[in-house]
């Protein structure tokens, strides 16, 4: 069966050499695309995809499509009520991208705090308090990386256990209230969802204690940004870093210049070992699809 590798944000080439040799050894052929996806996907089984769209056009135009693989945690490019309406499994690959996310968030975090090694004074992260908004895999890897800071930590996540958090050595939190109300930074790690998107905004910002800063390397859909807007302006020691660029991004760079921080693309997942890992890891989900149903990465019903 074919299998059809999507690069609108192209894997890197010891990446698609992996993914070829996984469904070569199980007796598929691996097809590459880079305009065309609904013309190169009438005949295939399989889809794997980075960022690229799957919606409607592309499920009526696959007429043999069983299973698409988000090589990613994110799954909000692919349609999933079409696709469960075609009877196509969509999964996602979690764990696989997570520590490439969570050094950026400190990588950008340190450039804040140390303005932007300008040459003035900056702070250190020890002994500050950090909330991660969302304990999963990203989290965890935030949560391992704050603590060789020396930072105290603690976690809002209503589907992780509270015994769960302190035995790693995290402080549960029960409200999102809370979380803001007790931590100095706060990094966003919630999926974009009917519940989630734009709910975070001035009323939580403004909990922040002094010289908050909030740290979005989720989905820009999850931040009311008119009202983050708000917030700025209200708050002016407060500042948000965002791997995910908003909309309002050269309005709130013109007007907070050094209290915002934004990558100029989604720069997350953006490292040779995330690509690979999180390539090999879609292959390898195709190939256990397509042989005997498994699915026990799916997002959609």
């Amino acid at each position: 069966m074919k299998v059809l590798v999507a690069t609108s944000k192209p894997f890197a080439p010891v990446a698609v050499k992996g993914i070829k040799e996984v469904l070569e050894a199980a007796g598929h052929e691996m097809v590459l695309v880079e305009e065309d996806m609904i013309k190169a996907v009438a005949d295939c089984a399989g889809l794997i995809v980075r960022s690229d769209i799957v919606d409607k056009d592309v499920m009526d135009a696959a007429k043999e499509l069983k299973v698409v693989v988000r090589a990613g945690a994110g799954y909000d490019n692919i349609d999933l009520a079409e696709a469960t309406a075609h009877g196509i499994c969509v999964m996602n690959t979690p764990g696989q991208n997570s520590n490439a996310v969570a050094e950026l968030v400190f990588g950008m975090l340190v450039t804040l705090v140390r303005n932007r090694y300008n040459g003035t004074s900056g702070t250190e992260l020890k002994d500050k308090t950090l909330g991660i908004h969302a304990y999963g895999q990203v989290g965890r890897n935030v949560a391992r990386i704050a603590k060789g800071f020396g930072m105290k930590v603690s976690a809002l996540d209503p589907w992780v256990k509270d015994e769960d958090m302190v035995a790693d050595g995290i402080t549960p939190m029960h409200s999102v209230e809370e979380l803001y109300q007790n931590n100095q930074y706060v990094s966003l790690h919630i999926p974009a969802t009917e519940q989630t998107k734009k709910s975070v905004g001035k009323a939580l910002v403004e909990l922040l204690p002094k010289n908050g800063v909030l740290i979005n390397t989720a989905r820009k859909e999850v931040i009311d940004e008119e009202s983050l807007a708000e917030a700025l302006a209200a708050r002016e020691d407060v500042r948000y870093v965002a791997d995910v660029k908003p909309d309002m991004a050269e309005e709130l760079e013109a007007k907070y210049p050094e209290r915002v921080l934004f990558t100029p693309k989604k720069m997350g997942a953006q490292t040779a070992e995330a690509n690979i890992n999180a390539g090999i890891a879609a292959a390898n989900q195709v190939v256990m699809h397509l042989k005997d149903g498994w699915n026990r990465f799916q997002v959609n019903k």
